[in-house]
């Protein structure tokens, strides 16, 4: 329903039976400690739009002193540049085998390879494989 206000401005406005959910999940799935390891899981659509909750995730546990980060990415549909970018700016902060990537779907694993970050950023098939490499 549309309103026009005093001002002459149009406004939303609510409809009755409307949700005010968001219409998106938040990306940062679950936070756990898990041998030695801070495990964080990712899940939806990876994006401009919640880099900023994927980088907030990623800062807080590398403040917390965790040596090695597992991302979780079995959930997730979507990444684009800006969310890898946040993941390549953890890297940075943790050394190269401070962030393991773990479980990416498909179409995640094939934005990994074309952007040529599988390279860079280990990747493994799941996260117990993750916990128990090396790092590298």
């Amino acid at each position: 329903m549309l309103a026009q206000g005093g001002s002459g401005l149009v406004q939303s406005a609510v409809m009755d039976g409307d949700s005010k959910e968001p219409l998106r999940e938040p990306p940062v799935r679950g936070v756990e400690q898990r041998n030695g390891a801070v495990v964080i899981r990712l899940g939806g659509e990876l994006d401009l739009y919640n880099a900023d909750d994927i980088r907030n995730a990623l800062t807080g546990a590398i403040a917390g002193g965790a040596p090695r980060i597992v991302v979780d990415m079995s959930d997730v549909d979507f990444v684009d540049s800006t969310a890898l970018g946040v993941l390549v700016e953890a890297r940075s902060k943790l050394g190269p085998d401070g962030l393991l990537l773990a479980g990416p779907q498909l179409e995640t694993r094939r934005t990994l390879e074309v952007s040529g970050l599988d390279r860079h950023l280990p990747v493994h098939d799941s996260v117990d494989g993750a916990l128990a490499s090396s790092g590298s």
